[in-house]
Order: structure tokens, then C-alpha cells, then sequence
């Protein structure tokens, strides 16, 4: 909380993420950000009961999904894309970072993927 409280003046959002948090996510929503990075592992329905009201999730493709072909990807994007539709807020990211192997192609390919199918 002193972290985000000493932030909060800053005028830009805070984000908390933390992997492998899944039962950590109600503490994360109440220590004072206003995006709370989700993993993979939960489910962004479930991972916005246990965060609470009036914070907005970031997150939370499967990193190990870029290595799947781009079909794959899409089709997993898509699922996150839908899940993400009735929360109050969602940035679309992966659910923990790139894995050092990642094509970068994959990466870009991801990208565009979803400038083609979100609105700002």
C-alpha cells in the first residue's frame, strides 16, 4: 500500500502483478492499484470476484500459447478477448512474461491479432 499511496500522485494507472498469486488477488485489489495484473492460471470471471469492484484486470494469455502457430493463438486470444467483455476494465496482456524462446514474429503476429479486433 505505501508503494501505491506514494504513486498516487502521478496521474497515471498503477498496475499490481504478481505470478502465481491466484488466492492473492483479493489483497491485490485492496493495496491501492488501479489494474491488477491477472496470470493464466485463473480465470478473468474469477479472477474479478476475487479482486472486487472498481479495479479493471490486466492480462492473461498463457505465454506457452505463442509457440502453438498462429491459429492457436488467435483462437486463445479470442477466449481472453470474450472473457474480458463484462469486466469494468481489461488490458489485454499475457499472462506472465515472454518465455525466452518466444519467436518474435509470434509476438507481432499477437499484436496486430488484437489491434484488429479491439477498440480503444
Amino acid at each position: 500500500r505505501k508503494v501505491f499511496e506514494a504513486v498516487s500522485g502521478y496521474g497515471v494507472p498503477r498496475i499490481h502483478f504478481g505470478v502465481g498469486t491466484g488466492e492473492l488477488l483479493g489483497l491485490l485489489g485492496e493495496a491501492g492499484a488501479d489494474v491488477v495484473g491477472v496470470d493464466w492460471r485463473v480465470p478473468l470471471d474469477e479472477a474479478a470476484r476475487r479482486v472486487g469492484p472498481g479495479k479493471a484486470l490486466q492480462g492473461n494469455l498463457d505465454p506457452a500459447v505463442l509457440f502453438a502457430g498462429r491459429e492457436a493463438v488467435e483462437t486463445k486470444t479470442r477466449e481472453v478477448l470474450d472473457a474480458a467483455a463484462g469486466l469494468e476494465g481489461h488490458v489485454f496482456n499475457l499472462g506472465h512474461g515472454v518465455l525466452p524462446t518466444t519467436d518474435p514474429d509470434a509476438l507481432t503476429h499477437l499484436v496486430e491479432y488484437v489491434h484488429t479486433q479491439t477498440t480503444r
